[in-house]
């Protein structure tokens, strides 16, 4: 895809993304010198770190697969990122062939790649808005009429509410998120955790001081709390290769060596 496709006007290419250097981290191609410098200086830290973005993928797939399965046919994916292989609007029409979604994302380069992948298609939306900016956000047309009462509505925090600091309250956020999403609507959220690996997580988010977004990761007890007003289903908040496996035996002696928690929650 040539470069001015993908590159808007104005885009800080002197800062690492949070989103592009997760591109660099899946292999894609949509980021920027800056962007893998810090990738690179992650896996040299940790090199497990793309293995553990794959976990967050799969976690991505087998909870879309498995809530489009229970009748849900609107996803609202906040902190989208750049698209990659199996994004949601093709993970739910495997299941759901009339599934909405509307990606949002802050970064630039995100969004205009996601406008450029669903260009023809009615039944998505891209909305370039800022996550801590809640209330805002949810004014935005495509948002405010995916979560018209009448129909359940899943919404996605994957592994974005790490790059949300204290101080921003990530709390408020999804307690203000469940205010308005319809009842039955569902949660689905993946979080870094200091958890398994705490001298390493301390190092990535010291790393992370320099990107656009600062890292915070948290304990699995304040993972647990983003979910209060949601009915966990089975298996709970786990380490991501434990959330519904396709193969149980993929799992592996140490899950918790991936460092990521995620849940899925029913709002009553």
């Amino acid at each position: 895809m040539p470069r001015e496709q993908w590159v808007p006007e104005g885009t800080d290419q002197e800062t690492p993304n949070v989103a592009r250097v997760y591109d660099c981290y899946l292999g894609g191609s949509h980021n920027f010198a800056v962007d893998r410098d810090l990738a690179r200086k992650a896996v040299e830290l940790w090199p497990d770190l793309p293995l553990i973005m794959r976990a967050n993928r799969a976690f991505l797939r087998r909870s879309v697969q498995y809530l489009a399965g229970d009748g849900i046919t609107r996803f609202l994916d906040l902190g989208s990122g750049i698209p990659t292989f199996g994004p949601v609007h093709e993970v739910a029409r495997l299941i759901q062939p009339t599934a909405r979604v509307v990606y949002v994302d802050i970064d630039p380069v995100a969004v205009q790649h996601s406008l450029l992948l669903v260009a023809d298609d009615p039944l998505c939306a891209v909305v370039q808005a800022d996550l801590r900016d809640t209330e805002t956000l949810l004014k935005q047309p495509a948002v405010a009429e995916l979560l018209e009462p009448g129909e359940r509505v899943a919404v996605l925090l994957l592994a974005v509410l790490h790059f949300v600091t204290d101080e921003e309250d990530p709390a408020r956020i999804v307690r203000v998120l469940r205010e308005a999403m319809p009842p039955g609507s569902a949660l689905a959220l993946s979080h870094g955790t200091l958890g398994g690996r705490p001298e390493l997580a301390r190092q990535h988010q010291e790393l992370y001081a320099q990107a656009s977004a600062p890292l915070t990761m948290r304990s699995r007890d304040r993972i647990v709390a983003l979910f209060e007003g949601f009915e966990l289903i089975d298996p709970g908040v786990v380490y991501l290769p434990q959330w519904r496996p396709q193969h149980p035996e993929s799992v592996g002696p140490h899950p918790e060596l991936v460092t990521g928690l995620a849940g899925v929650g029913i709002r009553p």
